[in-house]
């Protein structure tokens, strides 16, 4: 029988991955997880040089090696919108995840990742998060709609340019069909 959890978290299958969802409902302000890990000081190079995406800088100094397997926190994903923020404590090399609204059961626990982070690994193949999903579906819609509503115009178009046509054929055929048509020399034909 597996063992029930007193955490208000758990790690579950999201559309980016693996993201840290509620179990329980989480209060505004509530601390919800400890991002922790090796803390690597940027002045030694051997640290300096070391590279995976869950890096967590403290300042300019210290950063938190998020990769280890017990950080749960390394599991919450980026948002545009989201429903939590990182408390940074750089003096006491500490960084918590704090709800800024209201949790439901089974809502993904999210953050912004901020600027540099989003610049270098999420815009190059398009941020995936709830909202910019909701906005590029919204865009495609509305190009959809557009096209339509050119084509309809095109459709139209061709319509009244067939139709013109086809009454100047008809008054051409009128003139020609049993009346006079002229000659050369200028005397009608009787």
């Amino acid at each position: 029988m597996p063992a029930i959890s007193n955490k208000p978290y758990r790690v579950g299958r999201s559309k980016t991955g693996l993201g840290l969802f509620a179990t329980k409902p989480i209060k505004k302000g509530t601390r919800i997880i400890r991002y922790f890990g090796p803390i690597l000081d940027s002045k030694i190079p051997e640290q300096d040089e070391i590279e995976n995406k869950y890096l967590f800088e403290l300042n300019g100094r210290w950063t938190i090696d998020g990769s280890v397997r017990k950080n749960l926190a390394r599991y919450i994903n980026h948002s545009c919108r989201p429903n939590a923020e990182s408390d940074v404590r750089p003096r006491e090399r500490k960084v918590y995840i704090r709800a800024i609204r209201n949790i439901e059961p089974g809502d993904e626990i999210n953050y912004d990742y901020g600027t540099d982070y989003f610049k270098a690994y999420l815009k190059p193949i398009g941020c995936k998060c709830d909202s910019c999903e909701k906005k590029r579906k919204k865009q495609r819609a509305e190009a959809r709609a557009e096209a339509a509503k050119v084509k309809a115009r095109a459709e139209r178009k061709a319509q009244k340019a067939g139709a013109k046509s086809s009454k100047t054929k008809a008054a051409k055929k009128k003139k020609l069909n049993g009346h006079a048509v002229g000659k050369p020399n200028g005397r009608a034909r009787a």
